[in-house]
């Protein structure tokens, strides 16, 4: 029976081999690209449990168990690098999500196509300009006599440098994102906009709603899959906001406010190179990401009914 079944199996596949040849072929690059990059790397997270020393090699390192992810939870800054990341993240969402949204629905209203070919384009243009020209821009407005001081100055303030303020850092960091990426995160709304059926606007028309009504009524409920399955995403990243940008825009003068789980890392994997050390931060942070991903998944499948799988 277990040989008529693997037969079975064998011949199906042998047939769907030569049907679909060229689409095996097409992707072939991609699994590849996966397996060295992202699945073979993975074999390198057990030194999270090592005292791991390059010359040493991973087998040759001595195994400490869980020692490195005790000493992050009971480190000095735990309590400190939790909060600003999440409250960086939460504020990511409430307003860098919820931006690119918006600018979509008010895209959507206007019939002039020039004036909006030309609104979307300035919109996305940020997001192709490098992520250290971007954080040299952030720096020169931000200096003692630099522009944002010039418009303080204009209303009565007085001039600092913005940058060394950490009250001043997460406004700064949340502003420039919506900045940079409104535009580009429009797109995939934009693309469900089009997608509605023009047939439920005109019998909304025919029944009396205005544009506000047909708005909540229609243009919102036709885009809430797309809306939901872009926030589990999002929540799925909670705690792993990106490096780049923080390091290049924080100082030893902001860190109370601007130091995250992501730079901690790469201050004390690269700078310090305290190996396992980072890896234990990284793999904890994965863990609880993937672990929201689920959960919200699961709370936006019986809620919504929409979810990713």
């Amino acid at each position: 029976m277990k040989q008529n079944i693997h037969g079975s199996f064998g011949v199906r596949v042998k047939r769907d081999w030569k049907r679909n040849k060229s689409l095996y072929i097409m992707i072939l690059p991609v699994v590849i690209f996966y397996l060295l990059f992202m699945y073979k790397p993975m074999y390198g997270v057990i030194i999270a449990f090592m005292d791991y020393a390059p010359a040493k090699g991973i087998w040759g390192s001595k195994w400490v168990g869980f020692k490195h992810f005790e000493r992050f939870f009971t480190g000095p800054y735990f309590g400190r690098l939790l909060r600003n990341t999440l409250l960086l993240s939460l504020y990511s969402i409430l307003f860098c999500f919820t931006t690119p949204i918006i600018l979509a629905l008010l895209l959507n209203e206007v019939h002039c196509k020039k004036y909006k070919s030309v609104a979307q384009t300035l919109s996305y243009l940020p997001h192709f300009v490098s992520m250290v020209v971007t954080a040299g821009i952030i720096k020169e407005f931000c200096m003692s006599d630099g522009l944002l001081n010039d418009i303080i100055v204009l209303f009565g303030g007085s001039r600092s440098a913005l940058l060394q303020r950490p009250e001043l850092y997460r406004t700064i960091y949340i502003v420039s994102d919506i900045w940079q990426e409104v535009g580009w995160g429009s797109i995939i709304y934009l693309a469900a906009l089009a997608g509605i059926d023009q047939q439920l606007y005109e019998a909304a028309e025919i029944d009396g709603a205005g544009k506000w009504q047909q708005t909540l009524h229609v243009t919102i409920p036709g885009i809430t899959p797309t809306i939901i399955t872009m926030f589990i995403l999002r929540v799925g990243n909670l705690m792993s906001m990106g490096y780049e940008k923080t390091i290049l825009l924080y100082s030893s003068a902001t860190y109370e406010t601007a130091d995250i789980i992501s730079s901690y890392i790469y201050r004390v994997g690269l700078q310090e190179q305290s190996w396992s050390y980072s890896t234990a931060i990284g793999l904890l942070n994965s863990i609880i990401n993937c672990i929201l991903l689920v959960i919200t998944n699961k709370i936006s499948k019986r809620v919504a009914e929409t979810s990713l799988w």
